[in-house]
Order: structure tokens, then C-alpha cells, then sequence
């Protein structure tokens, strides 16, 4: 039998069914009149940002990475929690206006920007993080025809990376932001172009764990910020530290310690040198904020025995949820956290493997995990799908279609 994923604290249950949004997920699905379907909690997100404003320093800044999840009514109810937005697409400059955001507070990262998506951008006033010098001068070149003023700031590959990261965004070669060294030409070149410069984004690494070494590279970030403001001899306007906190999803990971984080961010605040005295910090988190929100649906339409294994047959799969099977930068698959949602904190009477509908052997959601028994009809419940899971995962896969979202 293997382990499953630690499931998030919270989650209760009425007579025996997993309840979020007050109601249970049966009722729910009744509502949504099918399944699959994603439900994210508004008030997990909501507590979740109070976590961190109560971590975090004052002066750090809280912007919401879009990519983790674009669903609408979740980017609508954001503008009231986070203080800014960052973007990766032309796609999600599209959400975020329609969603109401101010578009002075959001931010466009990506290596690459294709010229309409940079003309959409500057039209609109977003900051632009740019990515090299060629789409600097693309920038300048297409602000200059649309008589615009650019906010431009520079995405910079550090010459390290976040420890224990999910995915190491910085450090050696990389397709993202301008290697340090070649900054300072490039910003001394913005700023002499009348641009509006905006300063940095300094992108570790993602999905950390260890408090320790999210500090360590924050503290990295902060001192190479200094060093190349320094060589620019001009004010540092603006700084975006990144992202780099995880959330567990594997059997043995364990939260990370946010009061060690804001604490040592906190020190180093209370002593940076006199170039960033005035400069303005945020960080950018998606999963962070809204991960563990969220839990995927999907029910039991059949219930199989195979050479002597119980296998768990759902209507959802991987193409909802890619990433719980394994198949999303995943070296050695392991278990999401999962469960019978219809017979949730029910004593574990068999090991089973819940998988989807699709025609390959890759579409598993739980493999070899411990369980209640279930039968066709209940639900099955895979936890921490509020960040990368519907729109990071192929829904159209053999016809398919995607799953229904609900902001609860």
C-alpha cells in the first residue's frame, strides 16, 4: 500500500461526506448537475492571504500570480485581497481586464512575447518584465508608435537558484530574464529612452518547502538587487522577489514555516542599504494562495478487480488533472492527497487505485492507496486542485471536454 499526500488542514465532514463552502460536495455536485467538477473555497483563500499579511512585513506587497489558476470569479474576488497581478500571456491580459483589475497593477512576465501581446500591453499601461534585450527594443520600437510612455522593468536570471525547489527558475542558462551581469547596460538604456523604469523581477525557483532556504534566496535577491542598482547609479523604483513558497502534496512534505520566512525577510528589511531604502517589494504567489483551496471531483462509475488489485474507475482523469497523475514535471510519480469524499475520515479497508476514463495506462489519480471501500456511485476526492489543475491540463484529450468550476 503506498501513502497518500497529507490533506490540508480544515476539512470536516457531515455525517461522513467532505463538506467545503459549508455544503456538502454532494450537494454541490446535485447543483452542478454533473461531474467532474473543481471547488474552490473562497474562505480558504481569503484566510490564506490573512496568514501571510500577518507573516509578512508590512512593507512587502502581495501580487497574485495568474497562472495558477484564471478562473474569473477567483481573479474578481483577488482584486480585493492582493495588491497587484502578474501575467504570462496576452490570454491572461484578457482575464484580468475583464475581471476589473486596475491594469496599473499588473505585471506581464514571459520570454515569449509575441509583438501584438506587447502592443496590447503597453496600450493598457502594464509593466512590462522584460525578458532580453531584443524584446526590450521590440518594446520601445512599438511604445514609440502607439505614443506611449513604457512601464518597463527587467527580468533578472540570478546566478543562483531556490534549494529545494519544484522548479528552479534561475541560475546558468536559462530562456528566462537577462543574465545579471548584462543588466545594468540594458537598464542604464530604458531609463535614457524616457521609459517609466520600473525595476526588477528576480525569479529563483517555485514550490519550496524549507523555510531556511526560501530566506537564503530572498536574502540573495535582496543583496543582488542592491549590487546591480548600485552599478545603475539610479533609484530602484520597484522589486519583485519572486515566488518559491510550496505547498505539501506528497507523502512526508510538511508546510512551510511561514513565520520563519516574514521573520527573516523582516530582518533584512530592518537593514537594507541606503540604493533600496525607498524601493517598493513584493512577492508573487499563485499555488501559494490558492492551491490547497480547491478539491477535484470526480465520481466512481465502476468498480473493478484485476489479478487481485481493486481498481477505482471515475469519470474524471488527467485531463482535468494532470498533475495529481503524474505527468506534469513529475520525475517518480507519487500520491496527491485523496480520498472517498462520501465516506470521508472512514477507517482504511482496502488498498485500491482510483483512475480516470481515458484510454491510457497514465491516467491514474491515486495508485495503490489506502481507502475506505467505495462503490460505484461515491465520489472521490483529490485535494490541493486549486492551483494548476483545469487550465493546466489537456481537457480535450480524446473528446473529453473540460470540468465544471465553482467558486464556493
Amino acid at each position: 500500500m503506498k501513502a497518500l499526500g497529507p490533506i490540508p488542514a480544515g476539512f470536516t465532514a457531515e455525517n461522513g461526506v467532505l463538506v467545503i463552502g459549508g455544503k456538502p460536495v454532494t450537494q454541490w455536485a446535485e447543483e452542478a448537475g454533473t461531474t467532474p467538477l473543481f471547488l474552490y473555497s473562497a474562505d480558504r483563500v481569503r484566510a490564506r492571504v490573512g496568514e501571510l499579511r500577518s507573516a509578512m512585513p508590512d512593507r512587502l506587497a502581495l501580487h497574485y500570480a495568474v497562472k495558477a489558476n484564471p478562473f474569473a470569479p477567483l481573479v474578481s474576488m483577488m482584486i480585493g485581497l492582493v495588491d497587484g497581478f502578474d501575467i504570462a500571456s496576452g490570454g491572461e491580459l484578457a482575464i484580468v481586464r475583464a475581471a476589473g483589475v486596475p491594469l496599473d497593477k499588473v505585471s506581464f512576465a514571459g520570454p515569449g512575447k509575441r509583438d501584438a501581446e506587447l502592443e496590447a500591453a503597453l496600450a493598457a499601461g502594464v509593466t512590462l518584465n522584460l525578458e532580453s534585450e531584443g524584446e526590450a527594443a521590440r518594446a520601445l520600437a512599438i511604445a514609440e508608435k502607439l505614443g506611449v510612455t513604457p512601464r518597463l522593468a527587467i527580468r533578472v536570471n540570478p546566478d543562483f537558484d531556490l534549494k529545494g525547489s519544484g522548479m528552479k527558475m534561475g541560475g546558468g542558462a536559462k530562456p528566462f530574464g537577462i543574465d545579471a551581469e548584462r543588466v545594468p547596460a540594458l537598464a542604464r538604456q530604458i531609463i535614457a529612452s524616457g521609459a517609466q523604469w520600473r525595476g526588477f523581477h528576480i525569479f529563483a525557483g517555485s514550490q519550496a518547502l524549507d523555510a531556511e532556504a526560501i530566506a537564503q534566496t530572498q536574502g540573495q535577491t535582496l543583496d543582488l538587487a542592491a549590487k546591480l542598482a548600485e552599478e545603475i547609479d539610479h533609484p530602484l523604483p520597484h522589486c519583485n522577489l519572486g515566488g518559491g513558497l510550496g505547498i505539501p502534496y506528497f507523502p512526508g512534505d510538511t508546510p512551510v514555516d511561514l513565520a520563519t520566512v516574514g521573520e527573516r525577510l523582516g530582518e533584512r528589511f530592518a537593514a537594507l542599504p541606503e540604493v533600496l531604502r525607498d524601493t517598493a517589494f513584493c512577492i508573487e504567489l499563485g499555488r501559494y494562495l490558492v492551491g490547497e483551496a480547491g478539491i477535484y471531483l470526480a465520481r466512481i462509475v465502476d468498480r473493478k478487480v484485476s489479478h487481485g488489485e481493486v481498481f477505482l474507475i471515475t469519470d474524471g482523469g488527467l485531463h482535468h488533472q494532470l498533475a495529481a497523475s503524474g505527468n506534469f514535471g513529475t520525475v517518480v510519480r507519487r500520491n496527491y492527497p485523496s480520498t472517498i469524499a462520501t465516506r470521508f475520515g472512514a477507517e482504511v479497508e482496502e488498498e485500491a487505485t482510483i483512475v480516470g476514463c481515458l484510454c491510457t495506462p497514465l491516467d491514474k489519480l491515486a495508485d495503490k492507496g489506502g481507502f475506505p471501500r467505495a462503490e460505484v456511485g461515491d465520489l472521490v476526492a483529490v485535494f490541493c486542485a486549486g492551483a494548476y489543475g483545469a487550465s493546466a491540463s489537456p481537457a480535450e484529450f480524446l473528446g473529453q471536454g473540460p470540468a465544471v468550476e465553482i467558486l464556493v
